[in-house]
Formats: C-alpha cells, structure tokens, sequence
C-alpha cells in the first residue's frame, strides 16, 4: 500500500496562520510533492467565528463591539457549512487528502470523516449518530435533547481536500450562545467534558482521533 498519511500537530494557531499551512500543504499534494498523498494537520485556534459558504452574519447573534470587545474574529470561509466557532479546548482537525487514491467521493469521504469521529467517541463511551439532512456527529438524534459535539465543514480542489472538522473536547460552549450554530436555531451544542462531567486530556484524543482516521482510510 502506497503510503498516505502524515500527521501534523500544530497545536495553538491563529485560524488565517492555519489557513495559509492548509493552502500550502494542498498545493504540495496537487504536485504531488513528497512521500504521502495526504496529511491531516490538528490544531486548537484562538476564538474565532468562521462563516461558511452558506453562512451569513444572520445567524451571528452579538455585535460588532461586543466582538471587538471579548477579542473574538469573524472571518469568511470557503469551506461549505454556515457560521460555526473554533477556540482553545476545540480539536480541529484538517485532512488533505487526494480523493482519487481512495476512490471516494465528497459525500463519501465526509461519512468516513463522521464515522472517525463516532468511533473516537465509542473510547469514551459516548454513543453517538449521524443526524439526517446535516452534517457533523450528534447525540440523542431524534429526541428533543439532540446536540451537537463534532461540525464538519469541507472543501475539494481537484479532488484535493481542505478544512474538515471541529471536535469540542474542553470547549467553553459559552461561545456558542453567540450564534445560531451551523444555522440551527432548535439544537443545542455539547462538549466532551460535559458528557463527561470532567476535563480530557487533549493529546490523547488526538491520538485516538488520529488512528480511528488512519484505520478507516487505510482499509
């Protein structure tokens, strides 16, 4: 088997810092520069906002000033998705991967993506679902208490992959009172640590999220 994947810890940078990495990494995949077709980069980011390519400032619920304020940004996206936010506590992970070598579609890559994120949960003993006509990882799907724990936001070039998902471990969910996250108005947002009733060691899910990632692609 051709060797595929290169892990990246960049631990605590800025979202335009990572953005630029992810856009240069792509271009080295589109060369085919290097030793593996892909990589997947990991990363928690100072408070941010994102807007995807379906979101609009509709669904940000504070000000301008209040954002000035608490040292909060708001930055567009070209990922798709709606507005959702990255902060410290917050594993964000971004696969690079070349679609072509797997043979998979968006669609297709996106559900592996999920199912990743779903198995990493099952260590914690945290069960946890797909919900119908969205993207990203919930619990309690189809009861009045669903919640979100994991968004998904992707993008491809060329059948190159960028951005990917946001996993809240320690996340101060706070944040996300300050918009409609993803554009969801009746759903509410969880974090490990609350499902948990404690904090979680972040490396270690790293690592768990890493190998779930690596064993579903290397099939």
């Amino acid at each position: 088997m051709n060797r595929f994947w290169c892990g990246v810890d960049l631990g605590t940078l800025a979202y335009p810092e990572a953005l630029k990495l992810q856009h240069r990494f792509v271009e080295a995949v589109l060369r085919r520069t290097g030793d593996c077709s892909g990589m997947v980069l990991m990363v928690e980011h100072l408070p941010v906002f994102t807007l995807g390519q379906r979101g609009g400032l509709e669904n940000l619920r504070v000000s301008t000033s209040f954002l000035e304020n608490n040292g909060i940004a708001v930055i567009p996206s070209e990922r798709g998705g709606d507005i959702t936010y990255h902060g410290p506590g917050q594993v964000v992970g971004y696969p690079i991967f070349d679609l072509a070598n797997f043979s998979l579609g968006l669609k297709q890559y996106i559900f592996k993506i999920e199912e990743a994120i779903i198995n990493t949960l099952l260590h914690y003993n945290i069960p946890t679902a797909r919900l119908e006509g969205a993207t990203g990882v919930w619990l309690d799907v189809g009861k009045p208490t669903c919640r979100k724990i994991s968004a998904i936001g992707v993008r491809s070039s060329h059948f190159v992959t960028m951005h990917g998902f946001a996993l809240n471990v320690n996340t101060d969910l706070n944040y996300f009172n300050h918009i409609n996250p993803c554009g969801f108005i009746d759903k509410g947002v969880t974090s490990l640590e609350k499902e948990l009733g404690g904090k979680v060691d972040m490396d270690e899910l790293k690592l768990k999220m890493r190998w779930s990632i690596e064993e579903l692609f290397a099939r």
